[in-house]
């Protein structure tokens, strides 16, 4: 019941990095009866193009041995070797290309429904898939009777396919009973290639269906809660509450920076406590006085500490201030609308030659 309630929660769509994560597990959508139809698909094709002609082949050496066995000297042990080597090498003549054939459709099979991927966890022990609980809820879970139902529906469908097959053969089945024992094997292999042609065409359609339920139930196993989506968008965005401490800190740092390059300024422009925008103009570094530190409230107040600290001249020019504080940012020059009253403030301060703050309105 626990798992059925989990499995009913999760009612939200993977995420691609659920999906990914799943695929680099192992955890992939497999058919089991698209392999069995590429096994079937095989044997039609081995039964097509090479058992006559192996059978061919194999039956001389086969023939020879039965006909004339006194041909073959068994007098040693190297004799009798000799023989099993013959005898081998044209039995593998004749079942390794079928062996090759069966293996490439089965690689064919599983390739073509996913990429090959290498995964080490798989092959790990796991005592749950020993476990009777774990097993028993496998056979009458919701994959053991679809399982059942496909093996039910093979069953049925491969009974079928050999009770027509056989059945439509009936005569020459009888008529095989007064003609050369030479022609036998060839309907035995034509009566085996229709058996065969027929299951294949029967099972497209199961294949067709399992490869459509094997996504189906592999995307219903990766559904996700609404709390693990909100858990995973945590994880790749981060904590909303650590990055903005992070995005605080952040601000800190840069305002103890800003702060600190106050005393580089050449003078300091307020308003007269709310804005303060600290200037620096030398001629050999920029063409227009360049803003190295702003603020409002306190720490428009700690950049006029830092520059009656320093000695810095603090000119009060409110609509100046203000305007200079929403247009500008820090390292930047001032704009050039403002080169004027600026310009004029440096050279009442060059003028006076005082160290001592000025008060202009």
């Amino acid at each position: 019941m626990a798992e059925t309630s989990d499995q009913e929660s999760k009612t939200e769509e993977p995420t691609e990095k659920k999906v990914r994560d799943a695929l680099e597990q192992g955890k992939i959508p497999v058919s089991r009866e698209a392999s069995m139809f590429a096994s079937m698909a095989a044997l039609m094709v081995i039964q097509a193009f090479l058992v006559g002609q192996g059978v061919q082949q194999l039956t001389p050496t086969l023939s020879g041995f039965l006909d004339d066995p006194s041909g073959f000297r068994l007098r040693t042990g190297a004799d009798a070797q000799n023989l099993l080597t013959v005898v081998g090498l044209e039995a593998l003549r004749f079942l390794v290309p079928l062996v090759v054939i069966l293996a490439a459709f089965g690689l064919a099979a599983s390739l073509l429904q996913n990429a090959p991927r290498l995964v080490l966890d798989r092959i790990m022990p796991d005592f749950s898939r020993i476990s009777p609980f774990s097993g028993w809820s496998r056979i009458f879970g919701t994959q053991g009777l679809v399982e059942f139902a496909k093996s039910l529906f093979k069953l049925a469908s491969v009974a079928s396919v050999v009770f027509f097959v056989l059945r439509s053969s009936e005569a020459k089945a009888f008529e095989a009973m007064y003609t050369d024992p030479v022609a036998l094997p060839e309907m035995i292999l034509t009566i085996a290639m229709r058996i065969v042609s027929a299951i294949c065409i029967a099972t497209i359609v199961l294949v067709a269906i399992d490869l459509a339920w094997a996504r189906f139930h592999w995307r219903r196993e990766l559904r996700m809660t609404k709390q693990e989506i909100k858990d995973e968008h945590k994880q790749a965005e981060g904590d909303p509450l650590v990055k903005a401490r992070l995005r605080s800190l952040a601000r800190d740092r840069s305002r103890q920076r800003m702060i600190a390059s106050a005393a580089r300024a050449t003078l300091v422009i307020a308003n007269p406590t709310h804005f303060a925008i600290a200037l620096r103009y030398q001629r050999k570094e920029n063409p227009a006085p360049l803003v190295v530190a702003k603020g409002m409230d306190l720490v428009a107040l700690k950049i006029r500490e830092v520059a009656e600290q320093n000695k810095i001249p603090v000119i009060e020019n409110k609509a100046l201030a203000r305007a200079l504080y929403e247009a500008v940012q820090v390292d930047q020059v001032i704009p050039a609308e403002f080169f004027r009253p600026v310009a004029e403030i440096i050279y009442f301060l060059q003028s006076k030659q005082t160290p001592r703050p000025e008060k202009v309105q």
